[in-house]
């Protein structure tokens, strides 16, 4: 893939404009685009996400909330869905799911892997075990290239 990405322009849990691009500059992005009403995103891709910044703790996994007709998130609707009532990494709402246009999403989840040269590395639809198992040789190969590199 490898496409340099300038702008992915969202909006914060305050409603403030965001470019992910410039505030997490130089590092290497897992982003997941997910909707509060998709289950396969709540009960198994945020599960994930958060395992996955708990084993590679040099990735910055980030939440993308894609809004949808009638099923736009808030502050307190994407913080409902984690029981401590806490979001375990950033989220942010992508207004009129823009973002998911961009990257032209197949459905939710979708995770985008960014290296930290800003380029798309892997886009990966879904949660179940094919697309975890995808998700996960693709961040192995980019940690590898990483500290290769290094």
């Amino acid at each position: 893939m490898n496409t340099r990405i300038e702008t992915i322009a969202v909006t914060d849990l305050e409603g403030e404009s965001v470019n992910l691009m410039s505030a997490y500059k130089n590092k290497v992005l897992l982003l997941i685009m997910y909707n509060n009403d998709c289950l396969g995103c709540t009960g198994r891709a945020i599960p994930l996400a958060y395992q996955f910044m708990q084993d590679y703790p040099s990735i910055q996994v980030i939440g993308i909330h894609s809004d949808f007709v009638n099923r736009e998130g808030s502050k307190a609707s994407i913080k409902a869905i984690f029981t401590s009532g806490e979001n375990p990494f950033p989220i942010y709402i992508d207004k009129n799911h823009k973002i998911y246009d961009q990257f032209n999403a197949e459905g939710t989840p979708q995770w985008l892997l960014i290296s930290d040269k800003g380029e798309l590395f892997r886009s990966v639809f879904g949660s179940q075990e094919n697309a975890q198992n995808r998700l996960f040789y693709a961040i192995e190969s980019l940690v590898q290239k990483k500290s290769n590199a290094q």
